[in-house]
């Protein structure tokens, strides 16, 4: 007799059954991307993590967090703001090898959790045919998670992540969940707040959240995620400057203030605006010049979509878009910096059933699993005339340059689209 105490004791074993499959994809798929770089050499694996952990180290241990160099060859300092290093504590109290296998484990984590908020729509169609979706055990749901995730694992911004151990995912999972998770259970703007103290760059999100909290068509909610978000930056500003604070100066009146501190600005990594034109080797002021124009005209053209996406009912698209300029507006955005593509796939794909948005966020896959800047420095080396130093620039700034194509695509094409299909019955037809 099937009595309600056993139907609740066997319900949690069917779901651990149920997402045994997508687990054993997981781990088989990503494990020729994650192993080489845990089983290199020490200097040559997880060396963002490395810096982490040692800023961490430094301050448990009374030292100048600003002052200290990771071992050569790399030789890194600590580039985050103070509450980064207080954070990394934990990180520093764990042997190097726990440190790599759990750090590891949470980039794969918060990738899963950014790819079930920005393909919400798809993941969640198998629901409309709820009764057949259960008598199959309910593995389709994570099964399909799974398969997206490690499609994205495979995104060079985020192998990136693994072989460095970098923390953009992570941030990129924050300020997501922030902005699209239904009815969450802390007060919305905390972890865009939380992501903004710790790398700077969410900190577009605040200009969001301003754009859309006041003024014309403001939304209350989207207010006070601005005023939340403003103080726990704030908070998390302040409080080292109580608890460390020779490090807190060091960082807001020296080390900020030091871009050469990030690494070259001019090396391909960095495909941000800024470092396109550096690449030009133009004379400095007319590049700053060039820079401060576009970026205004950048900011003000993906905000305004941005707006318009959320006003329109497409958080995650407006989403995609603050995250694409936090990329293009930064002074210097290395190629891990774009883990926000993951989200911009989520929104174009939308919920599966237009087949050319479909296939467009395939084209963009591909596009970002291929190292396209790197053909660019193959290109330039080749010397060939006019083909090497004209096309292998364009190539070699391929990743900054398709982040714009990709702001046109979710701020103009992608709302042209929908409204030339309104419907399920219409998508269904494309």
């Amino acid at each position: 007799m099937r009595n309600g105490s056993t139907v609740t004791g066997r319900a949690p074993w069917a779901r651990l059954l149920a997402r045994l499959p997508a687990l054993l994809v997981v781990l088989v798929a990503l494990a020729p991307l994650v192993l080489p770089w845990l089983g290199n050499v020490d200097d040559q694996r997880l060396v963002d993590l490395d810096v982490y952990r040692t800023g961490g180290r430094e301050l448990l241990e009374g030292r100048p967090v600003y002052d200290f160099m990771t071992p050569a060859p790399q030789l890194l300092p600590f580039t985050y703001p103070p509450i980064a290093a207080m954070l990394a504590t934990p990180l520093a109290m764990m042997s190097w090898p726990v440190a790599q296998w759990v750090w590891t484990g949470l980039i794969l984590l918060t990738l899963a959790v950014t790819v079930r908020y920005a393909f919400r729509p798809a993941l969640e169609r198998p629901a409309l045919e709820r009764p057949a979706f259960e008598r199959q055990g309910g593995w389709r749901l994570p099964l399909l998670l799974a398969l997206l995730t490690v499609a994205c694992a495979y995104l060079m911004p985020i192998r990136d992540q693994f072989r460095f151990g970098q923390v953009d995912i992570l941030l990129v999972a924050l300020c997501l969940a922030d902005c699209v998770a239904p009815r969450p259970p802390w007060p919305r703007g905390l972890l865009i707040g939380l992501a903004t103290a710790v790398k700077l760059t969410p900190g577009v999100f605040l200009i969001y959240l301003l754009l859309t909290g006041f003024g014309p068509g403001a939304r209350k909610e989207q207010r006070d995620a601005f005023l939340m978000a403003t103080f726990t930056a704030t908070l998390l500003t302040v409080l080292p400057f109580l608890v460390i604070p020779s490090d807190a100066a060091d960082f807001w009146f020296g080390a900020l203030l030091d871009p050469e501190r990030l690494g070259a600005n001019a090396a391909t990594t960095n495909q941000s605006v800024r470092g396109m034109l550096i690449r030009l080797y133009l004379p400095d002021q007319l590049t700053s010049l060039l820079w401060l124009a576009l970026v205004a005209v950048i900011a003000w053209y993906g905000f305004r979509h941005a707006r318009r996406a959320l006003l329109d009912g497409h958080p995650t698209t407006a989403v995609a878009l603050v995250g694409l300029m936090a990329v293009l507006l930064s002074p210097v955005a290395w190629i891990h910096h774009l883990a926000w593509v993951v989200v911009v796939l989520g929104a174009l794909a939308g919920d599966g059933r237009d087949p050319v948005r479909v296939r467009v966020a395939a084209g963009v896959w591909l596009y970002y699993v291929l190292p396209v800047p790197w053909w660019g420095v193959t290109i330039k080396a080749a010397e060939i005339p006019v083909l090497s130093p004209v096309v292998g620039k364009i190539v070699q700034n391929g990743f900054g340059l398709g982040a714009l194509v990709l702001v046109w695509l979710l701020g103009v094409w992608l709302p042209r689209r929908r409204a030339a299909l309104p419907g399920d019955a219409a998508r269904l037809k494309a």
